[in-house]
């Protein structure tokens, strides 16, 4: 999932370079969406790895 997090990352660089403000958002928006649910899935499997993990 981190690397769907720098295609659209790159696609909304280069989609600004050349001036494509509207693919640019939209592209920026989609890697800020998948960021965070990268961060909360990360956060979730640690929780239960500590809590599996047990004494």
């Amino acid at each position: 999932m981190l690397s769907w997090i720098f295609t659209f990352l790159v696609l909304a660089i280069i989609a600004a370079v050349f001036g494509f403000t509207g693919i640019a958002a939209a592209a920026t928006g989609i890697a800020k969406i998948l960021f965070y649910i990268f961060i909360i899935l990360f956060v979730l499997s640690l929780i239960v790895h500590l809590v599996r993990r047990g004494p």
